[in-house]
């Protein structure tokens, strides 16, 4: 979901920015889903190679058998 931010900047003294100032609730965010397209990724990843895959249900059997 695409949230509309008003960042503060930091600059520096030859008024180039150089850092941004977002809410931690918007941080969050876009880490949760900067991590949602890395799996997106690492799934098409896998794809492509033909990989052996399972279930994620008969993964977490098989974490809990360890």
């Amino acid at each position: 979901m695409l949230t509309l931010v008003k960042p503060q900047y930091i600059t520096n003294e030859d008024g180039e920015k150089v850092s941004v100032i977002i809410p931690v609730s918007e941080y969050e965010r876009m880490i949760e889903e900067l991590e949602d397209i890395d799996d997106v990724r690492l799934f098409d990843e896998a794809k492509k190679n033909n990989e052996p895959s399972m279930s994620f249900d008969d993964y977490v059997k098989q974490r809990r058998a360890k």
